[in-house]
C-alpha cells in the first residue's frame, strides 16, 4: 500500500484539485493521510467531504501547529503503507504517477526513494521574481539528462564537484518524490530544526545509505503562487542555507569532492574558528586605538 501523505494549512484555494488528482491515480491501493496545522479556511472541510465520498481509508489530523516538519513527520507516523508518497495541497499528480513510482522500485531492490521530473502551474502575474524562480528551478535534475528513462544515483554523487554549484535540491520538492517508509528506521524523520531546505537534507541523509532513481518524465505538477510556503520564507529569515554547510560538513565531509571539502574545512573546523576568533578580536583592537 501507498500512503498519500497531505500536510495541510489554509489550503482551500488547490487542496480540492489535489485530492481530485488523487482520486485519479491508475494505482489503486492507496490510503490518504491528511495533517492539518489548525486550518483556519475550509480545507478541513473539504477533507471530511473527501474522506465521505472516497472508497479507500483516509485518515484526517488536526493539531497545534509546530512548523512544517512536524506537519509532515506527523503525516509519516500515521501512514500504515508501505510507501510515503507526498502530496503538497497545491500541486498535483498526473494519473500513472504513482504506479510507474512502484515500476520503478519493483525492478531495483536497492532503491531507498523515486523521484520524477514535473511541471510548473503558475499562478496569477507573471512578474520578473516568477520569471527568475522559473529561470532557477525550472529543471532541478538537469544534470542527471541521459538517454535512459531513470537515472539511478549513489552516495558517489556526493563526490561530483557538481554537488554544491547551483541549486541545493537537485532531487525536487516532496510531491515529485515517493520513498520507503521503513527507511526512516535508519534515516530518520524530515529535521524539524529547519524550515526552507529540510526536504534535501532529507534526501541527502537517504542518499548516504540507499539508492535514489530520477525518472525523467513530469509525473507531478508544482504551483506557483503568491502564498506558497517557499514564497512566504524568503520573505522570513531563514538561516538554513547556513545550517546546511555546518550539516554537510558534520555529516557528507568523507564523501565530497576535494574543492568543496576544502571550502567546508576552511569555514567549519576548529582552526578556522579560532582563526576567525582571533581576526576579530584583532579588528576590534586595530579600532580601538
Amino acid at each position: 500500500m501507498v500512503s498519500i501523505c497531505i500536510p495541510t494549512y489554509n489550503g482551500e484555494a488547490f487542496l480540492q484539485e489535489a485530492l481530485n488528482s488523487v482520486l485519479a491515480q491508475t494505482y489503486k491501493n492507496i490510503e490518504v493521510i491528511i495533517s492539518d496545522d489548525a486550518s483556519t479556511d475550509n480545507t478541513l472541510e473539504i477533507a471530511k467531504s473527501f474522506k465521505g465520498f472516497v472508497d479507500f481509508p483516509v485518515t484526517i489530523i488536526s493539531h497545534k501547529p509546530n512548523g512544517i516538519g512536524a506537519n509532515w513527520n506527523n503525516c509519516i507516523k500515521n501512514a500504515n503503507g508501505s510507501f510515503i508518497k507526498f502530496l503538497f495541497q497545491d500541486d498535483i499528480l498526473y494519473p500513472d504517477c504513482i504506479s510507474e513510482m512502484i515500476a520503478t522500485f519493483e525492478e531495483n531492490s536497492e532503491l531507498g526513494l523515486v523521484s520524477c521530473k514535473r511541471d510548473l502551474i503558475i499562478e496569477g502575474e507573471v512578474n520578473s521574481n516568477v520569471m527568475e524562480w522559473i529561470d532557477k528551478f525550472k529543471n532541478l535534475q538537469n544534470q542527471f539528462e541521459t538517454i535512459d528513462n531513470v537515472t539511478i544515483i549513489d552516495k558517489n554523487f556526493f563526490s561530483e564537484e557538481y554537488f554544491l554549484i547551483g541549486n541545493n535540491n537537485k532531487i525536487g520538492e516532496p510531491t515529485v518524490v515517493m520513498f520507503r517508509k521503513e527507511i526512516v528506521k535508519d534515516v530518520g524523520y524530515f529535521d524539524e530544526k529547519l524550515k526552507q531546505n529540510l526536504d534535501y537534507v532529507f534526501y541527502y541523509r537517504l542518499l548516504k545509505k540507499h539508492q535514489i532513481a530520477i525518472i525523467k518524465k513530469p509525473l507531478a505538477a508544482f504551483r506557483i503562487h503568491e502564498n506558497q510556503a517557499t514564497n512566504i520564507n524568503r520573505k522570513k529569515n531563514i538561516t538554513d542555507y547556513k545550517e546546511y554547510k555546518k550539516i554537510l560538513y558534520k555529516e557528507f565531509l568523507p564523501l565530497l569532492h576535494p574543492s568543496q571539502k576544502k571550502k567546508l574545512v576552511n569555514t567549519y573546523s576548529i582552526k578556522a574558528k579560532i582563526k576567525h576568533q582571533l581576526l576579530f578580536i584583532i579588528k576590534r583592537i586595530c579600532r580601538k586605538y
